[in-house]
């Protein structure tokens, strides 16, 4: 029979201030509780990360971009405001997709804040987590990155951070030398990621004249995907009539071959002729938008012929996150 483990006063001690560490599922709680950290503290850890909060970005300027930028743009900054202005010592806020060796955030010598957006998170509020990093960014000494931690479940998100009256208006690089603005001087691993991150980028363009399209070029064929705010319902719906009639591509050689599902938005996507770059996309675009809005208010039911495309475009569809 084994013998009971003695109690030392460090796992007895109540931990009175402060957030309580994270340790192994069957450990003594750190709160000195007496139960295994999977019975207490580990309870609401694990509910916090199971928690999906399906549209993290609702509520802030340019969600739609957000999403984009998270989840299908290489390479792209945003000039972010936060709300009461910046801290004292800290120059600007910049949203960036990804930074150099996957920091979540980096403090620059001059005190300049980058956030990045596409690192993995530890619960499920993408928002919520990269408020915390923000946070923890704002106080970092400066020329020092921000490591990942875990976001206390109480903690404040994006929208209690971020001026909601603020533009949000992305600027798409064709590589990643924003991260360095002395790239003579870099470290050698910044230059060695920098130039791994650059063979890997797929070039992309942000439409001027559409909110959220975004077109890329890949060796066979080109694409637009085009974040929309719509309810997906609606959307699906609107698609379906346009398909059936035969007017939901963006003229000779493109086919709307599908769509994304990413934090609780649809993003339809287009085939493209390897021809046909972004310029050629915005008059396009731009017509494509005009019908899709009729499309939109239509409030008959769906024909047979309807039915049979949205049938098709669901199937076809994939959930991102």
């Amino acid at each position: 029979m084994a013998k009971k483990r003695p109690q030392t006063k460090a796992s007895t001690a109540q931990l009175k201030d402060g957030p309580v560490p994270v340790v192994g599922a069957r450990e003594p709680c750190p709160c000195g509780s007496g139960r295994r950290y999977k019975a207490c503290h580990g309870r609401s850890a694990a509910h916090a990360v199971t928690e999906l909060v399906q549209r993290p970005f609702e509520g802030l300027a340019g969600e739609c971009d957000w999403v984009a930028l998270r989840e299908l743009v290489p390479a792209a900054t945003v000039e972010l405001t936060l709300r009461g202005g910046l801290p004292e010592g800290v120059p600007s806020v910049t949203l960036a997709t990804v930074l150099p060796m996957a920091w979540p955030a980096l403090r620059r010598d001059d005190g300049s804040v980058l956030l990045a957006l596409q690192n993995d998170t530890s619960s499920g509020d993408l928002s919520r987590d990269l408020a915390d990093t923000l946070r923890r960014a704002l106080t970092a000494e400066p020329g020092s990155p921000v490591a990942s931690e875990r976001a206390p479940a109480d903690g404040p998100r994006l929208q209690d951070l971020l001026d909601p009256e603020a533009d949000f208006r992305p600027v798409v690089h064709p590589g990643f030398e924003f991260w360095v603005p002395d790239a003579e001087n870099a470290a050698a691993e910044v230059t060695a990621s920098l130039e791994r991150a650059n063979e890997a980028a797929i070039p992309t363009v942000l439409l001027a004249h559409s909110d959220a399209a975004y077109w890329c070029e890949t060796p066979t064929k080109n694409h637009l995907r085009w974040v929309m705010p719509y309810p997906e319902e609606k959307l699906l719906d609107a698609l379906a009539r346009l398909h059936a009639a035969g007017t939901s591509g963006l003229g000779e050689g493109t086919r709307l071959v599908g769509s994304f599902r990413a934090h609780g938005l649809t993003v339809p996507v287009w085939d493209l002729p390897s021809t046909m770059g972004a310029e050629e996309c915005e008059k396009p675009a731009t017509e494509f938008a005009e019908r899709l809005a009729v499309a939109l208010a239509a409030d008959t039911p769906l024909s047979g012929d309807e039915r049979r495309a949205r049938g098709g475009l669901t199937n076809r569809q994939v959930t991102l996150s």
